[in-house]
C-alpha cells in the first residue's frame, strides 16, 4: 500500500520536481532571420518615419514656404537637376543631425532611412551638394531665410515687439598662425619705401656722375617715400631699364672703351629696385587693401579678422550679431569687427529690410549703450532698453574706481564741478571726436583749479597735471533716459527675458549643435552657414511646440 505522500505527489516527486524538470528541458525560441528573403513589394520608407519625427516637420515646413527666389536662380536648358527644395531640406535637416560637410551629406543619403525619404531616394554626391551650397544658396540664402520668417510672422509665432540683440564670435575656417597684421604691414612697407628712396637717390648720383643723359624722356619725379607707389615705381623702373639699353645702343660695338664702372651700379641698384623692392612693395600694398580699416586678416580666409574670444585666445573669427523674439532668430547678420557697437545699427537697418518694419524695442546688453546707438532709436521711435558701461556698477552702488566723475557734483549756475574734497573744477575747452562710424561728439572738459596739498591726490589723480573731467552732456542726458527705462517695471522683465533669448539661442547652436567653427571660408560662404543655422535652429524650435 502506498503511503500518503506518493498519493499526493506520484511517484515523480511531486509538481515542484515536475517544473525544474520541465524547466531544464526548454529550450530557446528566436524569431525568423533570413537576410536574403525575397518580398514581393519593397517596404516603404514612409511607413517607417514616425509620425512626428524631426524629419517630416523640416519637409512640411520648407514646403510651406515661399521658396522661389531659389527656384528663379536656375535657367532653362541644359540637362535635368536635382530639385533645389529637394536639396535644400537635406542641407537643413543635415545641420540639424550636426552633418556640415558634403561628402558626410552624400553618405547620409545613400544609407540613412531619413535622408533617403527626405530626398525621394535622389543620390546627390557631394560635389552637387557643395555646388549648391556655395552657388546656389550663396545668392538666395537671405531671401529664404526671410521666407521662414514670413511663415513664423503668419502663424503668430512672432510680432516684432520685443527684439533681443547679442552677439557672439565664431573661428573661421582659417590658420591661425598665418596672419596678416597691419601694424607689421606698415611697418615692413616703410622699411622697404626707405630702402627704395635711398636706391633711387644713388642712382640719381650715379647718374650726374657719368653724365647719363635722359634725352627726350620724361622721368617722373618720385619724391620722398611717402609719395612713392608700386605702379610708380614700376613705371620709373621701366623707364630707367629703357634709358641704360638706349646708352648701350649708342655706344660703338667696336670701341675698346670699357664704359665706366658707375654704369654698372646703376643697373645693379635698378635690377634690385625691379626683382627685390618692386615685388615687396606690391604685396605690402594689396595687404593694405585687403586689410582696410582692420588690424588683421589670415591668409587662408582673408575676410576673417583675428578677434580676441574669452578665454583671451586671438583666433581669425567671424562676429555674428543676431536679433531673437520668443527664442526665434529673426534676422542674423556678419561683421568683421569684434566691436558690437558699430555692428548694431547696420544690423538694425538689415532688420528692417527683412521684416519691413523696425521692431517696438530693443534690448541688449552694455556693448550696444552708446550716444550714436540710443539718438538713432530715439529718432526712429524704437524703446531702447540698452545697458550702458557702468549701469551695473551704478544700479549695485559699486565703483570700478574711486574718485570717478559720478562723484563730483557740478554746479549749473557757475559751470563748475566740485570735488569731493570742495575744490572747483573749471571749463578747460570743448572737444570734438568722431567714432569710427563717422559719428560726431563732442564733450565738455573742466580742470581744477589747483590739487596742490591735496589729502586724497593719489587716490584721485591718474597723471601728472591736475585733476580733469570730461563730461558729454547730451550722453548723459540718453543715459539718464536710458537709466529711467530699465528701472521700469517694462525695462526689468524685458532684460530679465534677455538671458532666455540669444543666449539660448548661441547655447543651442554652440553646445547642442556643437558648431564653433565655421566649415566654408569667404564672408558670403559663411554668411550661407549662418543662414542655415538659422533656418535649422527655427525649425527645431517650431519642432518643440506644443500641437
Amino acid at each position: 500500500m502506498r503511503s500518503t505522500s506518493e498519493n499526493l505527489f506520484g511517484e515523480d516527486g511531486g509538481p515542484q520536481a515536475r517544473r525544474r524538470r520541465k524547466k531544464a528541458a526548454s529550450k530557446p525560441v528566436f524569431k525568423p532571420y533570413v537576410q536574403n528573403q525575397t518580398v514581393l513589394l519593397p517596404q516603404s520608407l514612409e511607413e517607417m518615419i514616425p509620425e512626428r519625427h524631426l524629419v517630416r516637420v523640416v519637409s512640411a515646413t520648407i514646403d510651406k514656404m515661399d521658396v522661389s527666389p531659389l527656384l528663379a536662380s536656375y535657367k532653362g536648358g541644359g540637362a535635368s537637376a536635382y530639385h533645389p527644395v529637394m536639396l535644400l531640406k537635406v542641407f537643413v535637416y543635415g545641420y540639424l543631425m550636426k552633418i556640415y560637410t558634403s561628402r558626410r551629406l552624400a553618405k547620409a543619403v545613400r544609407e540613412d532611412i531619413h535622408f533617403m525619404w527626405l530626398a525621394g531616394m535622389r543620390r546627390p554626391d557631394f560635389r552637387t551638394l557643395n555646388v549648391f551650397r556655395s552657388s546656389r544658396l550663396k545668392e538666395t540664402i537671405d531671401a529664404v531665410f526671410t521666407a521662414l520668417v514670413t511663415f513664423l510672422d503668419q502663424e503668430q509665432l512672432i510680432h516684432l515687439e520685443s527684439y533681443f540683440v547679442d552677439g557672439t564670435m565664431i573661428e573661421a575656417n582659417a590658420n591661425r598662425h598665418q596672419v596678416v597684421w597691419a601694424k607689421n604691414t606698415r611697418r615692413y612697407k616703410q622699411r622697404t619705401l626707405e630702402k627704395v628712396q635711398a636706391l633711387l637717390e644713388k642712382i640719381d648720383t650715379l647718374a650726374r656722375q657719368e653724365d647719363l643723359q635722359y634725352g627726350d624722356r620724361d622721368l617722373e619725379e618720385l619724391g620722398n617715400e611717402s609719395t612713392i607707389t608700386a605702379e610708380k615705381l614700376a613705371k620709373h623702373v621701366g623707364d630707367l631699364t629703357a634709358l641704360l639699353r638706349e646708352q648701350q645702343v649708342k655706344e660703338s660695338p667696336s670701341s675698346s672703351a670699357q664704359p665706366p664702372a658707375s654704369r654698372g651700379k646703376v643697373e645693379a641698384a635698378v635690377r634690385s629696385l625691379a626683382q627685390e623692392h618692386l615685388p615687396k612693395l606690391t604685396r605690402y600694398e594689396q595687404q593694405e587693401r585687403t586689410l582696410g580699416t582692420r588690424n588683421s586678416y589670415a591668409r587662408t580666409d582673408p575676410e576673417a579678422t583675428v578677434l580676441r574670444t574669452k578665454t583671451e585666445q586671438l583666433l581669425p573669427s567671424y562676429m555674428v550679431v543676431v536679433g531673437t523674439e520668443n527664442q526665434f532668430l529673426l534676422h542674423y547678420s556678419l561683421h568683421q569687427r569684434a566691436s558690437e557697437s558699430d555692428a548694431f545699427l547696420p544690423h538694425l537697418r538689415g532688420a528692417k529690410q527683412r521684416h519691413g518694419r523696425f521692431p517696438r524695442a530693443v534690448i541688449g546688453d552694455a556693448a550696444y549703450g552708446c550716444e550714436e546707438n540710443y539718438e538713432v532709436l530715439a529718432e526712429q521711435q524704437i524703446v531702447a532698453y540698452l545697458h550702458y558701461p557702468g549701469y551695473e556698477q551704478e544700479r549695485t552702488k559699486r565703483r570700478r574706481l574711486r574718485y570717478d566723475r559720478h562723484d563730483f557734483s557740478y554746479d549749473a549756475r557757475q559751470d563748475v564741478y566740485r570735488c569731493p574734497q570742495g575744490r572747483r573744477l573749471l571749463f578747460l575747452q570743448e572737444h570734438h571726436d568722431s567714432t569710427r562710424t563717422g559719428y560726431k561728439t563732442r564733450s565738455r572738459v573742466y580742470q581744477c583749479e589747483s590739487c596742490g596739498g591735496c589729502p586724497v591726490r593719489g587716490a584721485c589723480l591718474r597723471g601728472s597735471g591736475p585733476r580733469t573731467v570730461s563730461v558729454n552732456l547730451h550722453l548723459e542726458r540718453l543715459r539718464q533716459e536710458a537709466r529711467a527705462r530699465l528701472s521700469s517695471a517694462e525695462g526689468k522683465a524685458l532684460y530679465l527675458r534677455r538671458g532666455t533669448e540669444p543666449e539660448s539661442v548661441f547655447g543651442d547652436v554652440k553646445e547642442n549643435q556643437g558648431f564653433r567653427r565655421f566649415h566654408l571660408r569667404g564672408l558670403a560662404k559663411v554668411n550661407v552657414e549662418v543662414g542655415l543655422l538659422s533656418l535649422a535652429h527655427n525649425i527645431k524650435k517650431l519642432f518643440g511646440l506644443p500641437t
